[in-house]
């Protein structure tokens, strides 16, 4: 049950000018520069975070480097790392509502979404790899009797981490509880339109007993803050979510500097490919409707890319088109809202932009697109859907990260497999069927991360996510993405 006078309560709740935290301490940038936090639910100005430089997080790299060079945190036994990192995730679900509201009221995410996906999931995170760190062996190798080969696994260093504003916590918390549970110290750079639920998370953290230096949190522009983080030389491995571009920025500023490693998700154009023989037809709608969506379509995984057989093409489109426009969008606090905002109006000028191209390519537009309630000052979109969408136009390969659907029949299964791998990138996909076969043929063929069968979306943290292709590389969750965080070293020893 949403407690619902407690979201209004914290909605209205003050927010203080944030700063950044460097060696447990909350600093204003040395410039003294600030930017404004708009609300994407009304577009007023709900506080200010400090705009940092490159001075910024040169501080933050130090402490940082200072913390794992004098053990405060790395040489603790994983069991004592373990206690610290269960105790934050005790502190997210106590605070679970206010970290939520924060959220919302800086980003835009529905609260009902917000509650399981970002307080909700964080916790989860953060006590997923608590409990694992103590179980994490190195090896034995198989030698002959006059060496021994042991191989270690080592935290790396300082890892820079930066995240987007879609999920900014439960994207954050898939980088940052990885690398400290190994006993890396962090700086974080979120996104500067969702700062604030990872600067009240770095205030836990400390509350939980992480040594100060340990995690630091420097605020401010990308081009600023992130190219910093990515060319500077004390930091030994950058993990980023974000948009292509900036991913191959960031692989530029490691060339030009110390050769970090760059762990990149890179977003995704994901096809969610239903056949005739779909198990329940009312089910995969309202999944496919669900899949792209939820949180304004502003979703790595999003299933942007709707394929469907042509013999249930239009009964299905009809389903689609019903689901689309019996979701309420409106206010973010708001529990009965299906929808909350676009997270700003860039943002939604953009998503806008690709509605007047696809229209000019010859898409057919069957509901939605249009930008809504403006009258409440926020950035708000009725949910869009285009049909007869070929894999030429720009809608079906450019990730539009917005509430667009494209719609795209085909004839069977290899044609099934050519539209689903026509695009750059290769993320997420989801197939309907219930032919065995044919699910495990498509997991095969579709060339993604991630394959869903007859459900899309939901997979926890105990499987990996990670990209083919221009998706990305290296992998959140599960305990392989401890490997990025860790470095092997090997121990020869004649006996």
């Amino acid at each position: 049950m949403i407690d619902f006078p407690r979201i209004q309560s914290l909605a209205n709740s003050p927010i203080a000018p944030q700063k950044h935290l460097i060696n447990g301490v909350a600093q204003a940038s040395i410039d003294g520069a600030s930017l404004d936090v708009l609300s994407p639910g009304n577009g007023e100005v709900l506080t200010r975070i400090a705009d940092g430089t490159a001075a910024d997080v040169d501080l933050a790299v130090v402490a940082a480097r200072e913390s794992f060079d004098e053990g405060v945190w790395a040489d603790q036994p994983p069991s004592a790392r373990k206690k610290v990192l269960m105790r934050l995730a005790d502190l997210i679900d106590e605070h679970a509502y206010e970290i939520a509201v924060l959220g919302v009221r800086d980003n835009g995410t529905e609260i009902r979404m917000a509650l399981k996906a970002e307080s909700g999931s964080a916790a989860g995170t953060f006590r997923y790899y608590g409990e694992a760190i103590d179980k994490i062996y190195g090896e034995v190798a198989p030698t002959s009797p006059n060496h021994l080969g042991l191989v270690l696994r080592q935290a790396i260093g300082v890892v820079g981490v930066i995240v987007p504003w879609n999920f900014p916590l439960m994207i954050g918390a898939w980088k940052i509880a990885p690398a400290l549970a190994v006993g890396n110290s962090v700086v974080l750079k979120p996104s500067e339109t969702a700062s604030l639920s990872l600067l009240r998370i770095a205030e836990l953290a400390l509350e939980a007993g992480l040594p100060e230096g340990v995690f630091n949190v420097i605020t401010g522009k990308g081009t600023v803050v992130g190219e910093a983080i990515g060319l500077h030389n004390d930091i030994d491995v950058l993990a980023f979510t974000g948009s292509a571009f900036v991913g191959r920025k960031l692989l530029e500023y490691s060339a030009r500097s110390n050769l970090k490693h760059i762990y990149l998700e890179l977003g995704g154009k994901s096809p969610n490919i239903v056949f005739s023989d779909v198990p329940d037809i009312d089910k995969a709608a309202a999944a496919a409707v669900n899949g792209i969506f939820r949180n304004s379509g502003q979703v790595c995984v999003a299933g942007s890319r709707l394929l469907v057989q042509k013999s249930i093409h239009k009964e299905f489109v009809e389903k689609i088109k019903a689901g689309a426009e019996g979701l309420t969008v409106g206010d973010p606090l708001d529990p009965a809202s299906d929808i909350g905002a676009i997270n700003s109006e860039v943002q939604l000028n953009k998503n806008l932009d690709y509605v007047r191209v696809a229209e000019n390519d010859g898409a057919q537009r069957v509901t939605g697109g249009e930008r809504i309630l403006q009258d409440s000052g926020g950035y708000f979109m009725a949910p869009a859907v285009f049909d007869n969408v070929s894999s030429e136009m720009l809608i079906a390969q450019e990730e539009v990260f917005g509430p667009v659907l494209s719609v795209m029949p085909f004839e069977d299964e290899a044609d099934a497999v050519r539209i689903a791998n026509s695009t750059v990138y290769g993320l997420a996909a989801g197939v309907w069927t219930s032919d065995l076969s044919r699910a495990h043929r498509m997991i095969q063929k579709v060339r993604s991360g991630v394959v869903h069968v007859n459900c899309y979306g939901g997979a926890d943290i105990t499987v990996p996510l990670g990209g083919l292709k221009q998706s990305g590389n290296g992998h959140d969750k599960s305990l392989h993405a401890l490997d990025k965080y860790t470095a092997l070293k090997t121990a020869w020893i004649a006996i």
